[in-house]
Parts: C-alpha cells; sequence; structure tokens
C-alpha cells in the first residue's frame, strides 16, 4: 500500500496549490466553460458571478460559529480531559488511524458538521498522546483518516439531499407526488450497507497508508493544544472581577439554552440542523467553562480558526452563482443523462454529483439544481427517485476527498496544509469510487 500511496503524496505535495489559489482557479475555469458550453456572455455571467458572492454569507456566519464553539468546548476541562483519555486508547500506529477515521465517521453520520470538528480535535489528540508515550504517528495521515471518516456524511441523518425530498412542501412535491420518506432513503437497509461497507473499509486503508518509520512527521505539542493553564498569581480580585469569576453566571445562560434544546427536540424530534449543533456547543461550552471570563478567552484562542472560511467561501458561492444562472449544471447533467439505462441512471447521477461537486460543494445547493434533471429522468425511464437522491448524495460527498471547500475547517483546527493530506485521501477517493459506484449499480432501479 505504502508503493501505491507515495506516488500520489510526491505529486500532490509538489504541484496542489493553496486551496485559496484553487479557488481563484476555479473561478476561471467557471468563466471559461460558462461562455464556451452555455449561451451566456461575459456580462451575463461576471453579473451571475458578482450577484452570487453573497449567496453563503449566513453559511459562513454558521460554520465560523461551528468551529469558534466546538473549539472552545474542546478547551474546557472536562472534555480536555476526556479527549485525552480517548487520544491515549491506541496502543499501535494501524489502530491510531483507524479509530480516528472511525470516530469521525460515525461522528459524520451523526451531523457532517461534528464529523469535521470531532475528526480534528480527536486527530490531534491521538498524535499528542502517541508522542508522549513513546508511538510515533504520521499526523499528516492521522488528519487525512479524520477527513477519510468524513466521506459517509451525506448517507447519515443531516443528509441534506434526503431531508430535502423529506420536507412537505419542498420544491420537487409536484414533480415526485409528494414526499419521499427517509425510510427509502437514509433508513434504506440498501443505504445502510453501502455506508457500513464504507465505514469498515476506510479506515482499514487508512491504517494500510501508514509510511515508514523514517517519514513520520510527529506533532508536537503547543501552546494551543489541551494543557492545564497556570494558576494566576494570587492577589485581591476588585468586584469588577469577582463577578467576571462567578461560574453562576455562565452556567445560568448555559442552562437557559439547555432548556430551550429540550424544547426544540421535544417539539420537533432529533432535527439537528447546524444551527442546533451550534447552540449545543455553545451550551455545553458555557456549562463547562470555569467562568464568563475563562469562556471567553476560549472563544478568542479559537477564533484564528476561522479566518480561511471568511476568505474562501464567497468564492465558492460567486462560483455557485455562475453554474446556476448561466445553465452550465444543466449542461454538464445532460451529459450523463443522456447515455444512462434505468438500471445505469444511479450510477451516471452519482458521477456527475462528483464533477459538479468540484464547483457547487454544497451538498443542498448542488441537489437544488441537479436533482430536477435527475428526477425527470428517473420518471422518463422507470427508476426509482430514491435511487437518485441518494445516488447525487454518494457523488457529493465522494469528491470532497479532493476538493478543499470542507477540509478548511478541519484544518484549521489540525494546523496543517491540504497538500499535506491529499494524498492519503486520493486513495481513499479510489477505493470508494468501487464502493459507492458499485453499491448504487447493485441497488438498482429500484
Amino acid at each position: 500500500m505504502r508503493a501505491i500511496v507515495r506516488p500520489f503524496i510526491v505529486v500532490i505535495e509538489r504541484y496542489y496549490p493553496d486551496p485559496f489559489v484553487f479557488a481563484i482557479v476555479l473561478t476561471f475555469v467557471v468563466f471559461i466553460m460558462a461562455l464556451g458550453l452555455t449561451d451566456a456572455g461575459p456580462i451575463d455571467a461576471l453579473a451571475a458571478w458578482g450577484d452570487g458572492l453573497k449567496g453563503l454569507l449566513t453559511f459562513i456566519a454558521q460554520i465560523a460559529l461551528t468551529l469558534i464553539t466546538a473549539h472552545a468546548l474542546a478547551h474546557t476541562d472536562a472534555v480536555g480531559a476526556g479527549l485525552t483519555r480517548l487520544g491515549g486508547l491506541p496502543k499501535r500506529a494501524a489502530t491510531a488511524y483507524g479509530l480516528v477515521a472511525f470516530v469521525a465517521g460515525v461522528a459524520a453520520l451523526f451531523a457532517w458538521s461534528m464529523g469535521l470538528v470531532a475528526g480534528a480535535i480527536i486527530a490531534r489528540q491521538v498524535a499528542l498522546q502517541g508522542a508522549e508515550r513513546g508511538l510515533r504517528l504520521h499526523y499528516p495521515l492521522l488528519v487525512a483518516s479524520a477527513y477519510g471518516g468524513f466521506i459517509v456524511w451525506h448517507m447519515g441523518y443531516s443528509s441534506s439531499a434526503a431531508l430535502f425530498v423529506a420536507t412537505p412542501g419542498h420544491a420537487l412535491e409536484e414533480i415526485l407526488g409528494g414526499i419521499i420518506p427517509v425510510s427509502e432513503t437514509i433508513f434504506a437497509p440498501w443505504n445502510i450497507a453501502i455506508a457500513l461497507v464504507a465505514l469498515g473499509v476506510v479506515p482499514v486503508v487508512c491504517a494500510l497508508m501508514r509510511p515508514g518509520e523514517q517519514e513520520v512527521i510527529v506533532l508536537e505539542s503547543s501552546a494551543g493544544d489541551l494543557q492545564p493553564e497556570e494558576p494566576a498569581t494570587a492577589r485581591p480580585m476588585s468586584p469588577a472581577e469577582r463577578i467576571d469569576a462567578q461560574r453562576g453566571l455562565s452556567a445560568a445562560l448555559g442552562a437557559a439554552l439547555a432548556c430551550y434544546l429540550v424544547y426544540w427536540f421535544w417539539q420537533r424530534g432529533l432535527d439537528l440542523t447546524l444551527n442546533i449543533v451550534n447552540w449545543s456547543f455553545l451550551c455545553l461550552g458555557l456549562l463547562l467553562a470555569r467562568s464568563p471570563v475563562h469562556y471567553v478567552k476560549l472563544v478568542t484562542g479559537a477564533s484564528a480558526t476561522v479566518g480561511q472560511i471568511i476568505l474562501q467561501y464567497p468564492l465558492y458561492a460567486g462560483i455557485m452563482g455562475v453554474m446556476m444562472a448561466t445553465g452550465l449544471v444543466e449542461v454538464i447533467a445532460g451529459w450523463f443523462t443522456a447515455i444512462a439505462s434505468a438500471q445505469t441512471l444511479g450510477f451516471w447521477a452519482f458521477l456527475s454529483a462528483g464533477l459538479i461537486n468540484f464547483f457547487i460543494p454544497s451538498g443542498g445547493g448542488q441537489w437544488a439544481v441537479q436533482g430536477p434533471i435527475f428526477i425527470e429522468a428517473a420518471q422518463t425511464l422507470g427508476t426509482a427517485p430514491s435511487r437518485i437522491v441518494m445516488a447525487v448524495a454518494y457523488g457529493d460527498q465522494w469528491t470532497n476527498m479532493i476538493q478543499p471547500f470542507w477540509t478548511i475547517p478541519l484544518l484549521a483546527i489540525a494546523g496543517l496544509h491540504m497538500r499535506q493530506i491529499m494524498g492519503y485521501t486520493f486513495v481513499v477517493l479510489i477505493v470508494t469510487f468501487f464502493i459507492f459506484g458499485g453499491g448504487i449499480l447493485l441497488a438498482g432501479a429500484g
């Protein structure tokens, strides 16, 4: 396996650009494709790009809050101690890589944001605890393992496409003649089986990719890691400082949030939106912090992780704007529907979704523009719509392994560059092609 992985690592480390440069190049590639493959003119494409730049502003704020609150929670005393113990579980290198991939995958099936954040934090803790025990672990592969586990997210509880078509009043309800319940998508036996296969195979692949001893890059402990703070110098506290140090204040706010979360889940069931995930992280952070001021310090320390998101995500919003407004998505999807049969439409939907994911790496956004095209083709050919929903989901999550959009929050926490992990995730991409592609073909037309 090392001999197979090595060429990918060498090529990517030498030639793969910075994610921001990748986003810039992708912007101009989409412009050229729109001008060459659609009827849009230069002004049309420019207007679509400019109008689209603001399209992810709400999401940018949400994912930034996810990173900050999760990072702060991980650095509270109780959670930090728990992560330290978890990081100390692996006794061998192979077990360490497999554990990180498996935990990240399970978390991603529950909620995609948890998969990214938990994977990055656990990878870091496993690396640190291993170093303390003399276990030499290759940190880039640990982080790649965390991202490899993320590849199953769109098959799980936060699947954008599946939840979209299961919601009454969705945009395709008239075409479909109703909703598609999650029992036919997320909880369909064939989807669960494919997810379990991926969740079992990816950790094994990650363990097999471990490099030779001379190539191992060990993570060194730094000030930002989970370490106990030095006690403050004893001195009389002013009245204001005594108020700032009152744990009851932050705990009371956390308790209020907890009450709201109980109400939310009581009313809606286990409805995990990104906002609710954020309020859950905030609630736990407030409850576990030593004081309001302590939590402010944790948040301040976490804020350094969001810079790349604020810089890059508007560019992807602009790319999405060009893809949607010029009809480029329809052109690309049409290439695949033209050669499909009832049995193979799901497979071609999977491949087209993987390609379109480079330009529209938002699961919900991708389904909104690609879904109608393939649903109409499914009705013409006689393919079950549920197969198409999950095929698009598989393609979306599949090429995330070589698309830097979702690595940005993970790498911000891990402190690595995309090119340090992509050689490994490219191998995960190849392996999971056979799992997802083969699985959707075996699922058939329904």
